[in-house]
């Protein structure tokens, strides 16, 4: 399975679970075990680098889980389950991008002072005159 660029994990370290499911599919739901729990274990999967690892095991824990009972198809819950799996690896494994510090612009300090000056007029305008306003 795919992740990213950089980052692949076979098929064989993801556990798959198998159980009946609560969703559609009425007496069928019943006697199928069409409910898919994909399992995979953080801490020992040899695909990840260790820098990876303490990433995602900080942000999802040691496990990642994903269930998928939303079809009455085990194969179609089975393809969600992976895909939800992928996604949620995926983003535990992004690096977030890290902030330049950045100055306002000479303009938009301006208009700031600008609009400041404009507010501070209307609420003068709003007063009652004052004794050395006559």
């Amino acid at each position: 399975m795919v992740v990213s660029r950089s980052v692949s994990v076979p098929l064989s370290e993801i556990e798959l679970r198998v159980s009946r499911s609560s969703g559609p599919g009425g007496q069928h739901a019943n006697v199928t075990a069409s409910r898919v729990e994909a399992i995979f274990d953080v801490a020992g999967s040899p695909s990840l680098s260790e820098d990876q690892r303490k990433r995602v095991m900080a942000r999802v824990g040691p496990r990642l889980t994903a269930v998928a009972q939303d079809t009455r198809s085990q194969a179609r819950n089975r393809e969600l389950a992976l895909e939800r799996l992928r996604t949620r690896l995926a983003s535990a494994l992004s690096v977030p991008r890290t902030r330049h510090a950045t100055r306002p612009s000479k303009a938009s300090r301006t208009e700031r002072l600008e609009s400041k000056r404009r507010r501070s007029d209307v609420k003068r305008a709003r007063r009652r005159p004052g004794a050395d306003d006559y």
